[in-house]
């Protein structure tokens, strides 16, 4: 059922709760309630922005070979319908000052038909892929899957009909929690497959991939030297404003396009 728009609003409203939110599942027996009544058969990745790759051997390096950014491409090209919300419900809720407010979610599949039309539009294909590219023109890195928390508050389902492209800025993602959320729940959002973030020698210690750029405060200055941490999901921020080009992200995976995109497909039925 269609949620009213009084209820998004006040999940908006809450939103500033989240890390106070986050911490309660530590407690005995609550974080397995949270887990299964909000996140159970999730399965989320992260996708790397296509200009923070770096392409290990054995994939050609010929200039010719695929991005991340292909992921998003087939699940819009092979979905039966699409759908923009006119707003991001995390920009909006931390009253986001750095990236559009407006620069909200596409989703995919027959669930998007459930959502109240109030809160955004069905759009064409060729709408779809536009908003996805004006977003990463934005700066925003896209986080795609299978997502409980969208069923639940867009009031669309079933969740195998659903699937999420989130548009996501660092300073107000909701899984900016992870750190403070439990290692059960943590695990169901997820680096792409055969990422690897590494710093090289020639990080001077700016602190610059430290201020503001990380989802996940997964990287911090040792010694004066930036160190990455397990939180890592593989974003590829840090690359991007390493004013020193000493940070590099790697895809090690031969075929890691067709497995992201079998791996979805399994949870979530665009069609």
């Amino acid at each position: 059922m269609a949620r009213p728009v009084w209820f998004v609003n006040l999940i908006k409203k809450a939103f500033p709760k989240r890390f106070w939110l986050a911490r309660l599942t530590h407690l005995p027996l609550v974080g397995d309630l949270v887990d299964w009544g909000f996140f159970h058969g999730d399965d989320i990745l992260y996708l790397p922005t296509d200009r923070s790759i770096q392409i290990n051997e054995p994939i050609p390096n010929n200039g010719d070979y695929v991005l991340p950014s292909t992921i998003v491409e087939h699940f819009i090209d092979n979905a039966s319908h699409h759908w923009v919300m006119d707003f991001c419900l995390c920009r909006e809720g931390n009253n986001c000052q750095d990236y559009s407010q407006q620069m909200g979610c596409l989703f995919l599949g027959e669930a998007v038909l459930q959502i109240n039309p109030r809160l955004g539009r069905l759009v064409s294909r060729e709408e779809a892929h536009d908003h996805i590219q004006r977003c990463r023109e934005a700066g925003l890195v896209h986080m795609v899957g299978k997502n409980k928390l969208d069923v639940i508050w867009l009031g669309a389902g079933p969740g195998e009909k659903l699937l999420t492209i989130c548009n996501c800025c660092p300073c107000c993602c909701l899984w900016k929690v992870l750190p403070e959320i439990t290692p059960q729940i943590g695990s169901k959002i997820n680096r792409l497959s055969g990422v690897s973030v590494q710093v090289g020698e020639d990080c001077l210690g700016c602190g610059e991939c430290t201020e503001g750029v990380c989802f996940v405060e997964a990287i911090q200055l040792v010694n004066s030297q930036a160190v990455i941490g397990d939180h890592c999901r593989g974003c590829g921020r840090c690359v991007e404003v390493c004013p020193n080009e000493a940070i590099e992200l790697f895809i090690g995976e031969e075929y890691f396009i067709e497995n992201t995109i079998q791996q979805l497909a399994q949870q979530v039925d665009v069609g």
